[in-house]
């Protein structure tokens, strides 16, 4: 998700489509918050571990 998120932010950046970069922002924090949530030790979707 912070890929995607990424990409979008980059594409938004070079094509001029606010959109991506608004999509490519909301992916980014919401993959970090998940990243930091998943390192925390605590259980993501009910899942403790992603495989």
């Amino acid at each position: 998700m912070i890929i995607l998120g990424l990409i979008l932010l980059i594409l938004g950046f070079v094509l001029h489509i606010s959109i991506l970069w608004t999509i490519g922002i909301i992916l980014l924090i919401v993959g970090a918050v998940l990243f930091i949530l998943g390192r925390a030790g605590r259980a993501v979707g009910g899942r403790a571990h992603w495989f």
